[in-house]
């Protein structure tokens, strides 16, 4: 037992007093007995044993009166179970993320969670909150309650890492209580870790009812006619027993196409035929479940060609005009002793065929085409030399020649996750007819490799920057050194390779996503672009290449949905957003992990925890409660005991 006043237990000495005030009662007289009192005696010896058994319980009850009192005043108690961490501070992450839509037993995850904070959280208590994008520090719930009540979804995911670490830079030197409210979606083993253990964590992890959940995961063009363009929707559906769900196309919000779907596999493929022009609409499905991921905006610009020019001799070139058709590109050829630079900065795709050397003017002027946006593709030729090849590929990244060997080899194997050929094959080919090279350069690189020989080095790799990619083969291509001009593989790679990061496909952004976009436009010294719909608008980070600007929107816009780029009040081009697609999966990871912490049910058990553990045990109540016991008890003694 402590005392929060200990000094007044000095008054304890006070207890003399009842003390000597009995001894002076209790004085010893000499006794004169007279003859006439003397029948008196024994009734008067009675008398005597009454009154000082009398004097003696009023002794004991004004002692311990008096001593209770005293007790009382200096504040006795008993420790809190938990009371070293009193003085912490409080600090409360809610998770606002798309996956908290989801319903429970008392509504969706979200609402129900603020609720609770509304309800149960202390009007004293001091805390600091964070959200998904938002921190508000050392606020109560009063000052917090309009925030809380008019909190929006996020379309950052839930990152408890990196919310942790906004905690951590706050400073301060006191211990924290970290109070949790997340459903666990997307949380690993890693973001744990985080956490200190000199800081209490409790988690609340509110469940959903419903674990069935079907998404729009991406649009993309599969095939191109003269007159359509062939849509592939891809659906993803998590869950058991998933029910057929209906899946429309809408342009401009009028209904252009629609079917109903059954989800018999968790991803799902769909085709589509729109007309082959501008669109910018968006693809939804009724699904009950996250109605976030229901909708997939994209957006397709007018058709435009696409400038490619390759550099090299003609004769070593005319495959390539076979590829890339009037229809779809400005394809040209030039040697390089005609060679205009000036028109280099006009083109989409540079390919240089077969070049025995690469002039250190045309090396400079490559790098600037490439940083602004430009793809450039590299065939070597048999005469290269390696170290100016190096020096010229040390340019853009890690991609360095070795020896040239007379070695036959095969093109065996396809790498279908290479991001130039995303969305080409519909199926994975293991039996086609193998392409061959009689001699090729070794080479090494860190990129990953899009066609392998069948010993597993590189046939043909890549080296991707955030607005464009420089592709390099191993080998000349020509026909006395490989038949790979006669491969059906030479289409799709040229193709892809041309146009990759050009927006001649679909336009269809993550918010979140830092990956650049260039857009076709040319601004004067002062002048900006903007984005806006009829809800919002905004300016993003941008940067001027020549007839070209990159822009980047890192968190923006707030909402997916549809929007238009403009060049002050001139039209440039439209745009899509979308939200990212990792909170669809309501089946969280294994969470086994968490147990080891603290977890809890509601709030109001978190905070009735913290009260319980960490208030002291007072007992003064109980030291007032026996002193007014024994001062009822003494005057009991005084007016009943004769």
């Amino acid at each position: 037992m402590q005392f929060k006043h200990p000094e007044i237990l000095y008054f304890l000495f006070l207890l003399i007093v009842p003390v000597l005030v009995h001894l002076f009662q209790f004085r010893r007289f000499k006794k004169e007995y007279f003859t006439n009192v003397q029948f008196l005696k024994s009734i008067s010896i009675q008398t005597q044993k009454s009154s000082q058994l009398k004097k003696w319980l009023l002794l004991c009850c004004r002692l311990l009166l008096l001593t209770f009192v005293i007790l009382a005043f200096a504040q006795p108690f008993f420790d809190a179970k938990d009371h070293s961490n009193r003085s912490n501070k409080m600090y409360i992450i809610l998770d606002n993320s798309f996956s908290m839509q989801a319903k429970g037993k008392k509504g969706e995850l979200l609402k129900r969670a603020v609720q609770e904070l509304l309800e149960e959280t202390p009007e004293n208590t001091k805390f600091s909150l964070l959200t998904n994008t938002e921190s508000y520090w050392n606020t109560d719930i009063k000052s917090i309650r309009n925030t809380l009540q008019n909190l929006k979804y996020s379309a950052i995911p839930f990152e408890l890492d990196h919310l942790l670490a906004k905690i951590n830079a706050h400073p301060t030197n006191a211990k924290k209580d970290i109070i949790i409210i997340t459903d666990a979606i997307g949380i690993e083993q890693k973001q744990l870790k985080s956490i200190s253990k000199n800081d209490v964590s409790y988690f609340i992890i509110p469940k959903s009812e419903q674990k069935n959940n079907v998404a729009v995961d991406s649009v993309f063009i599969n095939e191109t006619t003269a007159d359509f363009y062939d849509i592939n929707v891809a659906l993803s559906s998590y869950g058991e027993a998933i029910k057929p769900v209906s899946v429309a196309i809408y342009n401009q919000n009028k209904l252009i196409a629609k079917t109903v779907s059954n989800l018999e596999s968790p991803k799902k493929s769909l085709h589509f035929s729109i007309p082959k022009q501008a669109f910018q609409g968006y693809v939804s499905i009724s699904d009950n479940s996250l109605a976030y991921d229901n909708n997939f905006y994209f957006s397709i610009s007018k058709v435009k060609k696409t400038n490619i020019i390759s550099i090299g001799e003609t004769s070593k070139s005319s495959f390539l005009q076979r590829i890339y058709t009037n229809d779809e590109f400005n394809y040209s050829n030039s040697e390089l002793a005609l060679l205009n630079y000036n028109n280099i900065e006009k083109q989409d795709g540079i390919i240089l065929n077969e070049l025995d050397e690469i002039p250190q003017a045309l090396q400079i002027t490559l790098k600037a085409f490439v940083q602004k946006g430009g793809n450039l593709i590299v065939i070597p030729s048999a005469k290269s030399s390696i170290s100016s090849l190096n020096s010229f590929l040390g340019n853009f990244g890690n991609i360095q020649f070795k020896s040239y060997q007379d070695t036959e080899k095969l093109i065996s194997k396809i790498n279908f996750n290479h991001p130039l050929f995303s969305d080409v094959f519909e199926n994975k080919i293991s039996n086609f007819q193998y392409p061959s090279t009689k001699a090729s350069f070794a080479f090494s690189s860190f990129s990953p490799a899009a066609l392998l020989y069948d010993d597993q080095s590189a046939f043909l790799s890549a080296i991707f920057n955030p607005v464009s990619a420089v592709c390099v083969f191993s080998a000349p291509i020509n026909t006395e050194n490989s038949n790979f001009q006669q491969s059906p593989l030479i289409v799709p790679t040229f193709y892809k390779m041309a146009l990759y990061n050009q927006n001649n496909g679909v336009n269809a952004l993550t918010i979140g996503n830092q990956i650049p976009f260039i857009v076709d436009a040319t601004l004067s010294k002062d002048a900006i672009l903007e984005v806006k719909n009829s809800n919002e608008q905004f300016i993003p980070i941008q940067q001027i290449m020549n007839t070209k600007v990159k822009m980047t929107f890192n968190d923006l816009p707030l909402e997916a949905g549809n929007f238009e780029i403009y060049n002050q009040k001139q039209w440039v081009e439209n745009i899509s957003f979308n939200y990212n697609r990792s909170e669809s999966n309501l089946n969280p990871l294994d969470n086994n992990s968490i147990s080891q912490y603290n977890t809890a049910e509601s709030i109001e058990s978190v905070f009735h925890t913290l009260q319980t553990d960490r208030m002291d045990n007072q007992l003064w109540k109980w030291f007032v409660i026996f002193a007014l016991l024994f001062l009822v008890c003494e005057m009991a003694i005084i007016k009943f005991l004769k």
